[in-house]
């Protein structure tokens, strides 16, 4: 089934679920092959985050700078 559009919270956890549920058939998500489920799980969010138009939330950086100014 292809994915949903859309980009609220509910739709994008919908469309995990459902690529989730291919690879436990097929083995695949997309092009790539996982051999885990959680590099499934990571693939699967980072294809439905792109979906929506999101970027995956990252942690700050801290300026390496700033760190030795004390």
């Amino acid at each position: 089934m292809p994915l949903r559009k859309g980009s609220s919270r509910k739709t994008i956890t919908r469309n995990i679920g459902e690529m989730m549920h291919g690879w436990e058939e097929k083995g695949k998500i997309g092009a790539s092959r996982p051999r885990s489920k959680k590099k499934a799980a990571k693939q699967a969010a980072a294809i439905a985050m792109k979906k929506a138009g999101k970027s995956r939330n990252k942690p700050k950086l801290v300026h390496h700078a700033a760190r030795h100014s004390m």
